[in-house]
């Protein structure tokens, strides 16, 4: 058993605060009978890429638009993908703040509407373009001019200011900003605004990249309940989420590990780095001295690292 946890943790003064009020004593006592299984991935929040996606590569999933689309049903053959996500941008007076697109509660045949009339201006088929629409939040599009273009995840900018993040490569700049163009006077946008709604004024554009095979690690299990509260800044919900996880799959894997069932993995991944633990192999005398006096590990501190 892999049990992965993203959004275990965030960078910032509001992140370090929650776990300060946030006892997990499961985990504490689960990471006590583990060590560390190789390097940490990422070290830096400023990445583009989340360290749970560089984990997820890292068990064989591989992460980008093709892969994603694949998912969705589209047929992506060799073609070179890229993930087109509608979006708001809140414009305030020191920062440009990048919404969920799912705060947009954007419909399906609105969606299908924005994602043909943005083709037909900026992608057509003419010019090689492929598109595909496989939600409302998420859109595709191909071309062999997106191979190699590197750009920030999407997880990364959501409900965050969105300078860090923004492409360097020209050619994803001048997409977006003639996405943003053609929204801004689209007459759905004008219906939104009279209705009260958020209107769809960017798009993000990420995961350049062809279908890779997936290898899947055997027993994954990816743990997502931290992930709403987490990107929502609904510090007191992740909190809870937290505890629940304690009470629940670390509870379990907690007893396993004192069972000295094998093959136990655990990876932990915040804004920074992703770690991998495992359960330390242990003699009979060893087992039977952490029965009487179990060990126990900081688990507070070893989230706020990550």
């Amino acid at each position: 058993m892999h049990l992965m946890i993203p959004y275990a943790s965030a960078a910032g003064e509001a992140g370090a605060a929650a776990l300060q009020t946030l006892a997990l004593p499961r985990l504490s006592a689960l990471l006590g009978l583990m060590q560390p299984d190789g390097a940490p991935l990422g070290g830096d929040e400023l990445s583009p890429d989340t360290p749970f996606e560089l984990a997820l590569r890292a068990a064989g999933q591989p992460v980008n638009a093709a892969t994603m689309a694949a998912a969705d049903g589209i047929q992506v053959d060799k073609h070179c993908w890229a993930l087109v996500s509608p979006m708001h941008l809140s414009v305030s007076s020191d920062q440009v703040l990048a919404l969920d697109p799912q705060a947009l509660q954007l419909g399906d045949a609105d969606s299908r509407r924005l994602l043909a009339d943005l083709a037909a201006e900026l992608f057509p088929a003419s010019e090689g373009w492929r598109q595909a629409w496989g939600a409302a939040d998420r859109w595709y599009v191909a071309h062999e001019d997106l191979l190699g273009l590197a750009s920030a995840s999407l997880e990364r900018v959501i409900n965050r200011p969105v300078d860090a993040w923004m492409p360097e490569a020209r050619r994803l700049r001048t997409l977006q900003n003639e996405c943003q163009m053609l929204l801004h006077r689209h007459p759905l946008n004008a219906q939104r605004e009279a209705r009260g709604e958020l209107m769809v004024n960017s798009v993000w554009i990420s995961g350049c990249g062809r279908f890779e095979p997936a290898q899947t690690e055997p027993g994954l299990q990816i743990e997502r309940s931290l992930r709403g509260p987490l990107l929502a800044g609904d510090w007191a919900a992740w909190c809870d989420a937290w505890r629940s996880l304690d009470a629940g799959l670390i509870n379990d894997m907690l007893t396993r590990a004192r069972q000295g069932q094998a093959g136990l993995s655990l990876t932990l991944c915040g804004d920074r780095e992703a770690r991998r633990y495992k359960v330390q192999q242990r003699s009979g005398w060893q087992r039977l001295w952490q029965s009487i006096s179990p060990p126990s590990a900081d688990a507070a501190k070893i989230l706020g690292a990550l």
